[in-house]
C-alpha cells in the first residue's frame, strides 16, 4: 500500500471529543474519482469513547460552506484498535470537487486514538 502525502486526509491524527475535520482536505477537481482506493485506519488504540463515526464530504468551494456527506461509516470502542479500518474501500460517487472527513466522537472524551486516512496508489486487500 502507498500513501502519497498530497492525498492525505490525516496522518496519525488524534481524534478526541465532538466532531472534527480532518487535517487536510483533498482537491481532486470536478469529475469522477470513486476508483480511487480510500484507506481510514486506525494507529493508535482508542480506549475511551463509545464509537467514532467518520463521514467524506465533498464541496465545490475550499471553505465547505455548502458541503455534502457522501457516506459514513461507525465503528464500535472494541473494535477501534490499532490495524483496523473502517469499511469504506474507495472514494464514494459524487465529488464536486473538494474532499474532507469528518471524524465524530460519541460517549467519554477521547486521551488516546488517532487515524490516518488517505487515498492510496495501490492496496492489495481491495482490488478493483
Amino acid at each position: 500500500m502507498l500513501l502519497d502525502a498530497q492525498n492525505l486526509f490525516s496522518e496519525n491524527q488524534a481524534i478526541t471529543t465532538g466532531s472534527i475535520n480532518s487535517d487536510n482536505t483533498v482537491y481532486f477537481g470536478k469529475g469522477d474519482v470513486s476508483f480511487a482506493p480510500l484507506l481510514i485506519q486506525v494507529v493508535e488504540d482508542f480506549t475511551n469513547l463509545t464509537s467514532l463515526t467518520v463521514k467524506v464530504q465533498t464541496s465545490q468551494e475550499e471553505d465547505f460552506s455548502s458541503s455534502e456527506d457522501l457516506v459514513t461509516s461507525t465503528l464500535e470502542l472494541a473494535d477501534l484498535k490499532a490495524g483496523q479500518r473502517f469499511p469504506i474501500n474507495f472514494l464514494p460517487k459524487g465529488n464536486k470537487g473538494y474532499m474532507r472527513i469528518v471524524y465524530t466522537v460519541t460517549g467519554t472524551a477521547e486521551t488516546t486514538g488517532k487515524i490516518t486516512a488517505g487515498v492510496v496508489a495501490a492496496d492489495e486487500n481491495n482490488v478493483i
